[in-house]
């Protein structure tokens, strides 16, 4: 079974560059205190997600921020994570394979 840190380093390398320097950034001990309220306002943002602007896709990154923090939350983020890295990549090898 992989772990956390591993998947969270799987879907760095998936999300656009910019974005996974902001995560990267985001994971540092010294973020803590940016971190948590962001994970806590992205959970409750994909809660909101029948609200305009809100939406769902707040709420798996909102839990990925908390779980660094949060070991309760470990384990279904590392699920979650698994699961989008994998969607991820088989969407990516059937778009090449068409490609081809």
């Amino acid at each position: 079974m992989s772990n956390f840190d591993d998947e969270m380093a799987r879907f760095e390398e998936q999300i656009p560059d910019w974005a996974g320097r902001k995560l990267k950034r985001l994971r540092s001990p010294q973020a803590v205190w940016v971190r948590v309220p962001a994970g806590i306002a992205l959970t409750g943002g994909g809660i909101l997600g029948f609200l305009p602007v809100l939406g769902i896709w707040m709420l798996p990154i909102g839990l990925a921020l908390l779980a660094q923090d949060v070991p309760v939350v470990r384990r279904p983020a590392t699920r979650m994570l698994r699961f989008t890295n994998d969607k991820i990549e088989k969407r990516r090898t059937k778009k090449s394979a068409r490609a081809n």
